[in-house]
């Protein structure tokens, strides 16, 4: 079984983001952007999606994040690759 890549999400995150997007539950969201600054949010998760490989985060003010570039939800460390 293969790790999957920063860009990716694991079985058991996603499984966390599906149960957000089923509760519309308010969610701290710590992400970088393409410029390394990092933010913080306080907002709904609307979507979890894949393209070209890659997953992304749709949050319900229409800010769009490269999985990637999330560092934490709700205090809970999403990637490797974080710090």
């Amino acid at each position: 079984m293969s790790t999957p890549s920063s860009a990716t999400a694991s079985c058991r995150v996603q499984g966390m983001l599906r149960e957000y997007l089923g509760s519309g539950k308010l969610t701290e969201v710590v992400y970088r952007d393409s410029a390394g600054q990092i933010f913080m949010v306080h907002d709904v998760i609307r979507d979890l999606f894949s393209r070209a490989g890659q997953d992304f985060l749709l949050l319900g003010r229409g800010t769009m994040l490269s999985f990637d570039h999330v560092i934490t939800i709700d205090g809970q460390l999403l990637a490797d690759n974080a710090g």
